[in-house]
């Protein structure tokens, strides 16, 4: 079974191929965008910040070693724009709780910041949060391109039992997993006005 790298690296390596642009040299398909950029009507859906968002948090990709025992997840995208075109240099926020569904809210464990790359890819290596009364399963993020406003959302798992009861659940938001032989390697590209 793969690892998480094998995911990473294939993801970093892979020259972005969308809709409007054709294929790309080599590559075996089109991108999946979820939503997809090339309707006006899609961009990725904004949601609520909550109680625990912490301000001013540092430039890191690196989240596991926050939380040694957590199960290891990479998570990857693309930040792109309505006419589907890959946004370099946009913001990438992530903040979420620990294995055991707490938050750190006096520092900045499971919390920090990016920037996407020049192809608009983005990456982190973290934890698959843990449950707490109320939520489903999930990751806080704040994506802004350059000069953009900032989208505040939040990202799911598929098959959660517990999305169907959350309040703010919404499918279009939901990660697209592969289990990886260390962890699990998630992907979500956003499309941001």
């Amino acid at each position: 079974m793969p690892t998480r790298r094998h995911f990473l690296i294939g993801f970093v390596a892979t020259p972005i191929v969308l809709p409007r642009l054709g294929r790309a040299a080599g590559a075996p398909a089109q991108l999946s965008l979820t939503p997809t950029c090339d309707d006006d009507d899609d961009l990725t859906p904004a949601q609520t910040e909550g109680p625990y968002f912490t301000p001013e948090s540092p430039e890191k990709q690196d989240f596991a070693s926050d939380t040694p025992g957590g199960e290891r997840m990479t998570l990857a995208g693309y930040v792109l724009t309505e006419d589907c075109q890959p946004v370099a240099k946009a913001l990438i926020e992530l903040w979420h709780a620990d294995e055991s569904g707490t938050y750190d809210n006096s520092g900045y464990k499971l919390r920090g910041h990016q920037f996407t790359d020049g192809e608009g890819k983005w990456w982190f290596e973290t934890i698959v949060p843990g449950l707490y009364t109320g939520r489903t399963r999930h990751y806080h993020l704040k994506v802004q391109r350059p000069g953009g406003s900032v989208l505040t959302t939040q990202l799911y798992f598929p098959g959660e039992p517990l999305n169907e009861r959350d309040r703010i659940f919404n499918a279009s938001l939901l990660l697209d997993i592969s289990a990886t032989s260390d962890g699990k390697f998630g992907r979500y590209d956003f499309v941001v006005a």
